[in-house]
């Protein structure tokens, strides 16, 4: 029986693929300047270099969760036009996307109970939450049953690595990351923090290297410590806040030292952004463990 996946904007997959497999995307949303704006809208591509330019010009952005009447419009369309629903969702350990939408999902339950309806909390984040995505949708692709796929997502999840990076600390201070005294010490030494996301879906600091260039390489030497053999066959994927050309660098530097050749790059999301900044960098595999 077919089924429908539905994620949201937080998995930063580009359109193409979300095209290529027919993903259904709960858009998060973002205010700047008192004016809401979709982070993700179908057909439409959102200017992100200009978005994180208003950002380093010091624009304070918030944000917040799907619109929920949107969101029940979505999926209760989708159950009611035959299709089974498997909601793939943004770590609840860094928003409550995921559990309202569950709830949503289980109202809806009772009304369409001739449907089947599941809900995977990926604790993860980004392209993190993008690459189960992406592995969901391929083995529906191959005709794995919904059931099956969320049996592999909840196997598989806490095998998904984040690893990440940011430029200025100052905007995980303002998130609630570092501390005021942190991020400044950080800056004037050029102190880069390297953090993952951990079992609890947490974004959580591990270790500090003096330097851009070091950090993007220790992201790469974790990858080296901790994935899945054989690493030259894994699909890999890279987000940036807008710093293309540190996402190739570090695409490369898994080229040469795994052999990888698929690889796929994006943006940090606008909600993501918001609170990571400028100059964000993640690399996300298979892994040993988080």
């Amino acid at each position: 029986m077919a089924f429908a996946i539905v994620t949201d904007s937080s998995c930063n997959l580009p359109e193409e693929v979300i095209d290529q497999f027919d993903l259904h995307i709960l858009p998060l949303t973002f205010m700047v300047d008192g004016v809401e704006h979709r982070s993700y809208l179908k057909g439409q591509k959102t200017d992100l270099k200009q978005f994180y330019t208003m950002m380093r010009e010091g624009k304070v952005i918030t944000t917040s969760l799907p619109n929920l009447k949107e969101s029940r419009e979505l999926l209760e369309g989708l159950l009611a036009s035959g299709q089974d629903v498997l909601y793939i969702g943004f770590s609840s350990g860094l928003s409550g996307t995921c559990q309202a939408i569950d709830l949503m999902l289980s109202e809806l339950a009772g009304e369409y109970s001739d449907r089947t309806v599941m809900t995977v909390d990926t604790l993860a984040a980004s392209l993190g939450e993008g690459l189960l995505v992406y592995y969901a949708a391929k083995m529906r692709e191959e005709g794995a049953p919904i059931g099956e796929v969320r049996d592999w997502l909840e196997a598989n999840k806490l095998h998904l690595a984040h690893w990440f990076t940011v430029d200025d600390l100052m905007f995980l201070f303002r998130g609630g990351r570092v501390s005021r005294t942190s991020a400044w010490a950080g800056t004037l030494l050029n102190i880069k923090p390297v953090m993952h996301v951990d079992d609890e879906g947490h974004l959580i600091p591990l270790e500090k290297v003096r330097g851009r260039k070091k950090s993007l390489k220790a992201l790469v030497d974790h990858m080296e410590q901790t994935a899945n053999a054989p690493v030259s066959e894994q699909t890999v994927f890279i987000t940036h806040g807008d710093c293309v050309e540190d996402a190739e660098y570090v695409a490369e530097l898994v080229r040469e030292r795994f052999g990888v050749t698929d690889i796929l790059i994006n943006y940090v999301d606008p909600v993501i952004g918001a609170h990571s900044g400028p100059g964000t960098m993640a690399l996300f595999f298979l892994a040993s463990e988080r």
